[in-house]
């Protein structure tokens, strides 16, 4: 057993070049002041986009709510990596930062 745990690792190694690489992702970046305005404004969006995405669960949801509130910044930020089940958004306050400037720009 232990004979083949050090064999599969060494093939493991020498599969990745001998050394396991990391994926690095970049995604665009806007910057998220938080304020109690953009805090109320963005909440106030997403609890409406909850109720549209009623019986889904999980990322899924989170997906569905993310694109309901703004289509153009989930296809800038979410759809060429799209989030797995467990893994920590690190890209949601640079989608509120997108949902804050474009909901800015769209007012009179």
């Amino acid at each position: 057993m232990k004979t083949s745990c050090i064999l599969l690792a060494v093939l493991l190694v020498s599969l990745h070049g001998g050394a396991l690489s990391k994926v690095a992702y970049t995604f665009p970046e806007f910057q998220y002041k938080e304020t109690g305005k953009n805090d109320v404004m963005f909440r106030e969006v997403e609890a409406a986009c909850q109720r549209g995405c009623y019986g889904k669960a999980g990322v899924s949801k989170v997906l569905c709510v993310r694109q309901c509130v703004s289509p153009s910044c989930y296809k800038e930020i979410y759809l060429q990596d799209l989030l797995e089940e467990g893994e920590v958004d690190v890209r949601l306050n640079s989608f509120k930062g997108c949902f804050i400037q474009r909901y800015n720009r769209s007012r009179p």
